[in-house]
């Protein structure tokens, strides 16, 4: 080696580990350009750097132009998901395994650990760490969501996962035929006025948005009944904000409005709709009040109707609680629902990456408690309960009575 380069040798070992990739080769390439003859294989003996990396160093030198990136557009190690987008499937079959070849899933079956779904994964071929894991979740939209009480009996029903597997049937059914499938549910009813709202949002430091020290309800203001119903195959939602009480009447109104607001420009040539309810509430599978409205909104829309409801305690499975509700949750999360239309406008203003959309109307219809229905009644409903458990799966249809 000669003086030469003995002097760059020692002039460059002082400062290139200071520098970023970018930088090194850069500064080698300028060092072999002014060596002259043989600068390149002169540089890569003495710095160690290969030759390719010093000519990608003139060519950054020849470009002139001044960037902070150290690769070149598109350079580095591909995301696993690009690599392989067949993780991406095989995770929501870990997760919702009905989910294959169909818009939604009726409900999630596993609550599992990101530890286990990488075990599980790793088993289908799936070399993926619990990190990745739950960053696939997050970019599919799963949140971790803490325990709710929603258990309605001591014990699960022996035939649990049965009515599940009979839900799935019917919604890919009613799917394939380009049917509407809704899931509807009232959210807990929400207090209307400056009262503190679980949560937080963005606003300058010390300006916090003040409300009552106290959550005692105004006996002057109702408390917000949303009732909401979300179409499965569209990722739409509509809510129906009332201000009375959550009755059947009530429930049918709101599947009624999504009707007429949503559901008929979506499905013009729909001749029956499926509605995935929980087996309690304002549509209990119990409830006369709610299957003589359905009536009704049969003669009145000349469709059939068919109810499947969930098991007694499994109401968390429904998908209007996870596909809707959590994101208005999230979107209001630290405001103050100080009156109606504001939990009306902050409903609608829900929105998801997915793309999910939501509507919402205030309802100031004044619904009658404890109607009975009477024996005439009952008799006019065209119900034929279906062979696997009547009592949950049943379809109305249209008869010649007035609706």
């Amino acid at each position: 080696m000669d003086a030469r380069a003995q002097e760059l040798r020692l002039k460059l070992s002082g400062f290139l580990p200071l520098l970023n990739e970018r930088q090194r080769r850069i500064v080698v390439a300028a060092e072999a350009k002014s060596y002259g003859r043989g600068g390149v294989q002169t540089l890569a003996r003495i710095t160690g750097i290969s030759r390719q990396t010093i000519y990608r160093g003139l060519e950054d030198l020849e470009a002139a132009e001044p960037t902070s990136r150290i690769r070149k557009q598109g350079g580095g190690r591909k995301r696993l998901s690009e690599q392989n987008p067949e993780i991406i499937q095989a995770l929501e079959a870990l997760i919702e395994p009905t989910t294959r070849g169909d818009p939604e899933s009726l409900l999630r079956w596993t609550c599992k650990s990101v530890r286990n779904l990488e075990g599980e994964l790793e088993v289908s071929g799936y070399a993926v760490s619990h990190v990745t894991v739950a960053a696939l979740l997050h970019k599919l939209d799963y949140t971790l969501q803490a325990n709710r009480k929603t258990s309605e009996g001591k014990e699960d029903h022996p035939d649990r996962d049965d009515q599940f597997q009979y839900i799935d049937q019917q919604a890919r059914g009613f799917l394939r035929r380009g049917l509407p499938v809704i899931s509807v549910d009232t959210k807990k009813k929400e207090l209307v006025g400056n009262y503190k709202n679980a949560g937080r949002e963005w606003s300058r430091q010390g300006q916090a948005r003040e409300v009552l020290t106290h959550d005692f309800p105004d006996p002057k203001v109702s408390k917000a009944v949303p009732y909401g119903v979300y179409d499965i195959a569209q990722n739409t939602g509509w809510v129906n904000v009332g201000i009375d009480a959550d009755t059947a009447q009530f429930a049918v109104e709101s599947i009624r409005q999504w009707w007429k607001r949503m559901g008929r420009s979506r499905y013009p040539r729909a001749q029956a709709l499926l509605i995935c309810a929980d087996s309690g509430g304002s549509n209990s599978y119990r409830s006369q009040l709610w299957k003589r409205e359905l009536q009704k909104l049969c003669n009145q829309q000349a469709f059939a109707i068919t109810v499947c409801h969930f098991p007694p305690g499994t109401s968390k499975w429904n998908k209007v609680e996870h596909r809707l509700f959590s994101f208005i949750t999230m979107n209001w999360r630290g405001r103050p629902l100080v009156d109606y239309q504001t939990v009306v406008n902050l409903i609608a203003d829900t929105k998801t990456k997915t793309g999910l959309i939501v509507k919402a109307r205030l309802d100031k219809n004044i619904y009658e408690r404890g109607i009975k229905v009477s024996a005439q009644e009952l008799q006019a409903i065209k119900i034929k309960p279906h062979e696997f458990h009547g009592e949950w799966n049943y379809t109305i249809k249209p008869n010649r009575q007035t609706a």
